[in-house]
């Protein structure tokens, strides 16, 4: 299994690439918030040497296809193969209102972009016209002007974000790789995601072990520097406002919460102004520590962590929920990489 990291919000990308080239994570996955995730990533694989650096994830729908195949292409030349292709689709007030784009039918969307992409990165590679032909996206010009002089032999990995089944059974039937929210369980992944992602992948045909399941989870732990009941308490937050959101009803519906999820939505609509406050209470300690590892000590976060994921996922990425404990993934990868060899 391998280990990676995600840069929490706020941080320097190549700060925080360039103190895990040596001997750190496998790879460094950054989000797309207050930041262009590409420019952020290239400053990060500029950081380093060593280190694989992925989007988790690029804004799909805000950008074309041909946009994000000349930038993931560069970046995945310039740095040697080390980046990776983590896409997501937002919601359709973010597409519409913030980034004035078209939102319909986003599984089927999303399939088609990735399609797209790989017919782009085909035409460049080989030479052959580019001849895709779609119902959103319609690519059908390509002149050597305008084709990148260097290629990669391969293209760069894609993963998708998925929670949902449509979503999931997309990733198995065209991604590299599926990358899972850290609103998940080790539960929900066992009897949902996986094996949905597994039919999909048969289905279309894809050889066993053709996507890597990426698992993404919250470590609560402590070490010096760092307010373990501030961190539990920033981490039930985090999760309550994960859980009011419709979409993901379904992983707390798993383990019989359902009611959970329909009390946490109904609050984030209200108004009152301690709703927040209100919803992160409701998320007690056994809803915590089945969606974080939770434990009082590094050596003991990295050892759970091996035993709920170490046979489950091909990666895991851990990631916490306040900056302040910024430095605890890398301790607990540190640890898990330890016992690994």
């Amino acid at each position: 299994m391998k280990v990676d990291i995600s840069v929490p919000e706020g941080a320097d990308a190549a700060e925080a690439a360039a103190g895990l080239d040596t001997g750190g994570p496998d790879r460094l996955w950054l989000g797309e918030t207050g930041h262009d995730v590409f420019l952020q990533s290239l400053r990060a694989l500029q950081a380093t040497s060593r280190l694989e650096v992925g989007t988790s994830i690029a804004v799909a729908f805000a950008r074309n296809p041909m946009n994000t195949a000349y930038v993931a292409n560069d970046l995945s030349c310039w740095s040697g193969g080390r980046f990776s292709l983590g896409l997501g689709t937002q919601i359709k007030a973010h597409i519409e209102r913030r980034f004035g784009m078209p939102w319909s039918r986003p599984a089927a969307r999303m399939e088609e972009y990735v399609r797209a992409l790989r017919a782009i990165w085909h035409s460049w590679r080989t030479g052959e016209r580019l001849e895709f032909r779609g119902e959103f996206y319609q690519h059908t010009l390509m002149t050597p002007m305008f084709t990148p002089p260097r290629i990669a032999a391969t293209d760069p990995e894609i993963f998708l974000a998925a929670v949902g089944p449509r979503m999931t059974e997309v990733a198995g039937r065209v991604a590299d790789g599926i990358i899972t929210h850290a609103f998940s369980t080790e539960r929900y992944l066992r009897e949902v995601t996986v094996p949905r992602f597994a039919a999909a992948a048969r289905a279309a045909g894809r050889p066993p072990g053709a996507g890597q399941l990426s698992a993404s989870v919250f470590v609560v732990a402590g070490d010096r520097g760092i307010d373990l009941a501030d961190l539990r308490q920033q981490t039930r937050a985090r999760l309550a406002f994960y859980g009011s959101t419709p979409a993901y009803r379904d992983v707390l519906a798993v383990h019989g919460w359902g009611d959970l999820a329909d009390e946490l939505t109904r609050l984030s609509r209200g108004d009152a102004t301690d709703r927040w406050a209100t919803m992160a209470a409701l998320v007690d300690d056994t809803v915590l520590s089945t969606f974080a590892v939770c434990a009082d000590t590094v050596p003991e976060a990295a050892r759970e962590v091996g035993a709920r994921f170490g046979e489950l996922a091909d990666r895991v990425t851990l990631c916490v929920a306040s900056a302040g404990a910024g430095h605890l993934p890398r301790l607990v990868a540190g640890e898990l990489q330890a016992a690994t060899g």
